[in-house]
């Protein structure tokens, strides 16, 4: 195993973690974003506003994305194990 190898291994988790909380990340954004502009102009300042919608977001993110997400880090998981062997060496 050489530092390119762990190198790419590393990458690959990077890339991973990013591409998972990604679209949760960006939906809150948005949303948050949203209620925010709105509490603007309506002179609405309540803090726990944009909370409520985030989290309904994101749980419908996590459901909708979720099985692709995990069947992803799935596959990664198991590239991992199957280059245990090559590891070692």
């Amino acid at each position: 195993m050489s530092i390119g190898d762990l190198t790419a291994i590393l990458r690959d988790g990077v890339w991973q973690t990013l591409t998972l909380a990604a679209p949760l990340l960006l939906s809150a954004l948005i949303v948050g974003l949203t209620v925010a502009i709105l509490q603007a102009t309506t002179s609405i300042q309540e803090q726990t506003l944009t909370f409520v919608p985030k989290v309904f977001v994101i749980l419908i993110m996590l459901a909708w994305l979720g099985g692709l997400g995990f069947m992803r880090l799935a596959d990664y998981t198991t590239n991992l194990f199957m280059r245990i062997p090559d590891m070692v060496r």
